[in-house]
């Protein structure tokens, strides 16, 4: 198997279980609450699913892009661009002719 599919795996099943967590505490603590409107009612088991698997596919793609990001080498870095700019505090001269006006 290629190394970035597996890495893409390793990231998808790392935010499974992130998402199992995430999703654990926002019932346990009973945020908006959550616990009652999920364990109390039919079809919360379905809520419950699907906090799970929109929060697994958003932390899967966080992990994936933060993994493939750091697949950089240190020679891949831009090069340049980094130096601020020189500030004298003199006043800059601007000429403006008379002739480019129009009216």
């Amino acid at each position: 198997m290629p190394e970035l599919v597996r890495l893409y795996i390793r990231n998808v099943l790392l935010g499974l279980l992130l998402a199992v967590c995430f999703t654990a505490l926002l019932i346990g603590f009973d945020v908006a609450n959550l616990r009652h409107l999920t364990l109390e009612t039919t079809g919360g088991w379905l809520a419950i699913l699907m906090l799970v698997v929109f929060n697994t596919i958003v932390f899967a793609g966080v992990q994936f892009a933060i993994a493939v990001m750091r697949l950089a080498e240190p020679e891949d870095r831009p090069r340049g661009g980094n130096r601020a700019p020189v500030v004298t505090g003199e006043a800059a001269t601007v000429r403006a002719g008379a002739a480019s006006r129009r009216r």
